[in-house]
């Protein structure tokens, strides 16, 4: 029950291009990365674009609207140009932002880089939502799909996914690695932390980690794919702190914080429902993936957590 990505061949692709910009497209290139996309680059007239395809109904949205959100708000995102389907794949062709992808360097590399990362999160998580409403996904119209943090969380992770990623989930406990106990421990614990979680609502990018930020040898240039939803952005944070190890993310983060004189209400406990939201999550992507390794280490990390 793992999950691949569909395949294409290139004259649908230069199709494609051709159709919602002009003919004239060079050095169409896959691109690595992306675990539910497949993403190619490509250069027309000199300049850089990107193009991703996805067989998930209503794969890019979100993203549109994503995009016109953060790239309002001076928050580096890159701008959408055209949004469409072809055959039964869903295609998204975006400007490509300048810069490498961040887990290309090294680690010092990436541990420098940090404190202007924190301050790109910190950015996000003050975005202008006002205008928007809802928790959890953010739908095509810019609104949360629930009511409330708790809502969301119990939804996702309840057995019917009917029409989404997650249809026939359960059967991942057959077929996998995922371990049902396991599972419906950290589930548990989640929900005793939601209380602390609901009552902040924030953009959250979902995937903020080192793969989805773009750095150009002297600064970050970019934020790319996400999951997005509202709720606590420091579902964020904890993210970041997972990808980033080696480095003292949450150290970082605070000192930011301390220093702006911005005070985070309940940070710790929260912090906690974040890395359990995330981390269930991860649970189960990675059996569904088949990275055994990444389940056994996100597994080992949440049942040590301790509040």
């Amino acid at each position: 029950m793992t999950y691949k990505k569909p395949k294409l061949v290139m004259s649908e692709i230069e199709k494609v291009l051709e159709n919602h910009l002009r003919p004239g497209a060079t050095e169409i290139t896959p691109l690595s990365g992306g675990n539910i996309s497949n993403v190619f680059s490509f250069i027309l007239e000199g300049k850089d674009y990107v193009v991703k395809f996805s067989d998930l109904a209503g794969a890019y949205e979100t993203e549109n609207y994503v995009s016109n959100l953060l790239s309002s708000q001076n928050i580096p995102f890159p701008k959408c140009l055209a949004l469409g389907r072809t055959n039964q794949l869903t295609y998204l062709i975006m400007e490509r932002m300048e810069g490498r992808n961040l887990s290309d360097c090294t680690a010092e590399e990436q541990t420098l880089q940090l404190p202007e990362i924190i301050g790109i999160l910190t950015k996000m998580a003050a975005a202008d939502i006002e205008a928007t409403n809802g928790y959890g996904w953010i739908g095509a119209d810019g609104n949360g799909s629930y009511a409330s943090w708790k809502d969301f969380v119990v939804a996702v992770n309840s057995e019917d996914q009917t029409g989404t990623f997650w249809e026939n989930w359960h059967e991942l406990f057959h077929t996998t690695c995922l371990e049902r106990d396991v599972y419906e421990e950290i589930y548990s614990r989640l929900l005793a932390y939601v209380p602390y979680n609901e009552s902040n609502r924030s953009f959250i990018h979902g995937d903020f980690q080192q793969w989805n930020i773009l750095f150009n040898g002297t600064r970050i240039t970019g934020i790319i794919d996400g999951n997005y939803m509202y709720g606590d952005f420091l579902v964020d944070l904890a993210i970041l702190d997972r990808h980033m190890p080696w480095s003292d993310v949450i150290k970082t983060y605070q000192t930011n914080q301390e220093k702006a004189g911005i005070v985070t209400p309940y940070f710790k406990e929260r912090l906690m429902g974040a890395y359990y939201f995330k981390g269930l999550d991860g649970l189960r992507f990675y059996a569904k993936m088949g990275w055994n390794d990444a389940y056994m280490n996100t597994r080992q990390f949440l049942l040590n957590l301790k509040a």
